[in-house]
This record gives C-alpha cells, sequence and structure tokens, in this order.
C-alpha cells in the first residue's frame, strides 16, 4: 500500500494543489447546478399545485382544510431533511462529494417518477396520502444531502476571486426549477381545463422531472471530485469520524450558517412558493397571473444572483449580506402593505422582494461554505441547510396560512419576515470577512495519521472561519 502524500504547508502550496482547468470549472457547474435544478422543479409543481393535489389525494368538504394538509406533507417531507442531511452530508466528508451527488439525484428521482404514477384517494383509498407521504419522506431526506453537496462542490471547484459567482450558479440552478415549475404550472392552466388537470395533468410535470435525473446521475458519475477532497485523500487526511470532529471544533460556524440560512429559506418560499397562493386566495388574483409573476420574479433572480455574485467578490460578502438583510428588515411589511393595493402594487412588492431575495442567494452559500474546514464542510453545510430548512422553510406556507386565518390580517407576512431578517442580520455582523480567502487550510491537513480524524487543536480559521 502506497504511503500518503505529504502534505503542502505554504499558502503557495496549497494553491498550487487544488488548481483547476477551464474545462473541469464548467462541468463541475453542470454537475453541481443539475441536480438543484430537478429537486427545485419537484419542489415547485408540488406547491403550485397544492390545490389540485388537495383534490386528488385529500379529498375533504372543506378546501382550506384540504390545501392545509397538503401543505403539512410539505413541511413533514422538510421535517426528514435533517436526518438526511445528518447521514449523507458527513458522508461526502468520508467518501467524496461527486458520490454523494450521485446518490442523492438518483434517489430524488425514483421518488419524484413514483409520484408521478400514483393513484388517488379515489382509486386506492387511505393508502394513496400515505404513499404519497412515504415518497415525500424519500424525497426529504434525499434532499438533505443535495445542498451541502452541492454547494461544497462548487466552491471547491471555483477560483477564489470569482468563488461567488462560481457558487452562485448553485442557485441559479434552484431558481430555473422554479422558473421551470411555474412555466409548466402556467402551460397548464391555459392547455387544460380544470377537469382535466385534476383527472391526469397534474402528473405531467413530475414525469418529467424523472428523465432530467437520469441526465444529472450520468453528468456527476463523470467528473472528478474536488482538487480539495482529492488533496485530502492524496495527504491522508479524510476524517475517519466527520460528525465528532464537525461538533467538536465547528459548532459556532454552523451557527453563523444558520442564522443566513434561516433568513434565506423563509424569504424564497414566502417569494417564490408561497405568494402566488397568496395572490389567488387573498387578493383575487388569477392562477394565471400569479404564476406569472413567480415568473418574472424568477427571471430576474437569474440575471441578479450571478451579478450579485460577482460584487460579492468585488467587495466582500459582508457588504452585501448586511445590505441585503437590512433591506429586508426595512422593507418587508410594506411590500405586503403595497399588496393590498393591487395588481400593479402587488408586481412592485414581489420584484423588490426578489431583488433582496437574490443579493441573499448570491452570498449565503458561498460565504457559509467558506468558514468551514475542508474536512468538515459538507457536514456543516448540509445540516445547518437542512436544519432551518426544516424548521423555516416548508413551514413558510402552512404557518403564513393559520396565521392569517387566525388573524384575519393580510399583512401578517411581513412581520414574519423581519423577523427573519433580524436573524440573518445578527448571524452576519457576527461573521468574518471571507472573500478570496484559501478553502483548503493546514488544519486540513493536519491528521494524526491515515484514516484519523485530525487531534490538531483548532486554529482561528476554525474558531472565526478564516486564516489567521
Amino acid at each position: 500500500m502506497s504511503e500518503p502524500t505529504p502534505p503542502p504547508t505554504t499558502d503557495a502550496a496549497l494553491d498550487a494543489a487544488v488548481q483547476v482547468d477551464p474545462a473541469s470549472l464548467r462541468r463541475s457547474v453542470a454537475a453541481g447546478a443539475i441536480g438543484v435544478f430537478v429537486h427545485w422543479f419537484d419542489w415547485a409543481v408540488y406547491a403550485y399545485l397544492a390545490t389540485t393535489i388537495a383534490t386528488v389525494f385529500f379529498p375533504s368538504e372543506s378546501e382550506v382544510a384540504g390545501v392545509l394538509s397538503v401543505f403539512a406533507v410539505f413541511a413533514v417531507s422538510f421535517g426528514i431533511r435533517p436526518l438526511g442531511a445528518l447521514v449523507l452530508g458527513p458522508l461526502g466528508d468520508r467518501i467524496g462529494r461527486r458520490r454523494t451527488l450521485s446518490i442523492v439525484i438518483i434517489v430524488m428521482s425514483v421518488a419524484t417518477l413514483a409520484i408521478g404514477l400514483l393513484p388517488g384517494y379515489a382509486t386506492i383509498g387511505i393508502a394513496a396520502p400515505i404513499l404519497l407521504v412515504a415518497l415525500r419522506l424519500v424525497q426529504g431526506f434525499a434532499a438533505g444531502g443535495e445542498f451541502g453537496s452541492a454547494a461544497s462542490f462548487l466552491a471547491e471547484y471555483s477560483p477564489r476571486t470569482r468563488r461567488a459567482f462560481g457558487v452562485s450558479w448553485l442557485e441559479v440552478g434552484s431558481l430555473l426549477g422554479f422558473l421551470a415549475g411555474s412555466f409548466a404550472f402556467y402551460l397548464l392552466s391555459v392547455s387544460l381545463t380544470d377537469d382535466q388537470i385534476t383527472s391526469w395533468g397534474w402528473r405531467l410535470p413530475f414525469l418529467i422531472a424523472a428523465p432530467m435525473g437520469v441526465i444529472g446521475y450520468i453528468i456527476r458519475t463523470k467528473i472528478e471530485d474536488t482538487p480539495e477532497y482529492r488533496t485530502l485523500e492524496a495527504t491522508g487526511s479524510v476524517p475517519r469520524s466527520p460528525v465528532r470532529e464537525l461538533f467538536r471544533t465547528n459548532v459556532r460556524q454552523m451557527l453563523q450558517a444558520a442564522g443566513l440560512m434561516t433568513m434565506m429559506h423563509v424569504l424564497f418560499y414566502a417569494v417564490l412558493t408561497y405568494l402566488v397562493t397568496y395572490q389567488t386566495d387573498h387578493l383575487g388574483h388569477s392562477a394565471e397571473s400569479a404564476a406569472l409573476l413567480s415568473t418574472f420574479a424568477s427571471m430576474l433572480g437569474l440575471i441578479l444572483v450571478p451579478a450579485f455574485g460577482l460584487l460579492s467578490d468585488r467587495v466582500g460578502r459582508k457588504p452585501v449580506m448586511v445590505g441585503a438583510a437590512g433591506a429586508l428588515l426595512v422593507a418587508a411589511t410594506p411590500a405586503y402593505l403595497l399588496m393590498q393595493a393591487g395588481m400593479i402594487g402587488t408586481v412592485v412588492a414581489a420584484l423588490g422582494l426578489a431583488v433582496i431575495l437574490s443579493a441573499i442567494l448570491a452570498t449565503h452559500a458561498v460565504w457559509s461554505a467558506e468558514i468551514f474546514p475542508t474536512r468538515t464542510r459538507q457536514g456543516g453545510l448540509s445540516i445547518a441547510y437542512n436544519v432551518t430548512a426544516a424548521l423555516f422553510a416548508g413551514t413558510v406556507p402552512f404557518f403564513m396560512t393559520v396565521l392569517i386565518s387566525a388573524t384575519g390580517s393580510l399583512i401578517v407576512p411581513g412581520p414574519y419576515l423581519m423577523v427573519a431578517a433580524a436573524l440573518g442580520l445578527a448571524a452576519a455582523l457576527s461573521m468574518r470577512e471571507t472573500a478570496g480567502s484559501s478553502l483548503l487550510r493546514a488544519q486540513d491537513l493536519g491528521a494524526a495519521a491515515p484514516g484519523e480524524a485530525s487531534t490538531v487543536p483548532p486554529t482561528r480559521a476554525s474558531a472565526d472561519g478564516v486564516t489567521s
């Protein structure tokens, strides 16, 4: 058995160990983005078709009860994601980013196909909603490994001076998924009658998503793992117990990342998921116009997220994130007040919130990736992202529906967003600037022996998310 390569010890050597050629960089972007595209296409379609799915799987005399049942399943599937993160995140620190990315996308695709083929309540009775819940749980478990794997993969493949721009394509993939889901819903709305959509049309988007997942699996299996992870392997520095190491040395980073991600999750689902239901149920807008506005918001994000990524690479993570969090804190409630003024007010408010969301999406993933060491990066990102997703993302439509019903106030979503903004702002202010920092650090390569977890005491990089 060959001896591990001696670890590089200088900044220049560390940089040389992780050089990436342009062709590999382009392939890495495709591999990282396609999975999140498939994932968010599925989640968007499920949210947009909430009323139809309620009719098919949760027959009830109360339409509100049926919709709440669908959103409850939406929330439950998020609830399983922390377990998926705890398993698949650290697994990526043990076996590599590429392998976990491949596992995740194939499991999600099989579950999505099964949902598209699942008979409704009228055909198999109570088994229909039970099987729907089971399949959403499978999807949620697999999704628990998607973000951490993809964010680590893109961050470690991107050059340090353009890292935010590189990682921003992760969120471009998610926005494209939402955009495609919104467009699919729009096509169904204008092409089929309500009876046709309820009978069979709702299945089409789920059936389309499955082959896209297979394409993503093929792409992900054809690319090498990241330079940072391959350096860990070459030097015998892959952690044996990444979960133990993560909770021993990187709790502060997980809390900081969780603050940023809470703000991102709440705003993301408020603007791109729940706002469609909010417009149709509370503002009296048509389903077509609501879906079209969601499409415009996603398209705006496609342009602004990479632009804010470039800005973050130029001026730093903190100015962009603090500015976005402050803007949300100030503008959230006025935005929902403006929506009460009619369609024009709704458009202005929604697109304004979409601009703020774009700045957050461009920065949260790269900043979170940079504060973790390579040895525990995927596990830390996965756990922080999915615990906050379980608590604050899938619950957004459910709680907003309940709060509006309980209070009778249509501006309740505004204060809800303000609380999330305050958490994000507090996290951002507690974090150091990391733009341009190296992701592969001396502490990553300080393993006591091949296959053993490092016993090197945490350095300032471990404590604060940046190198000394």
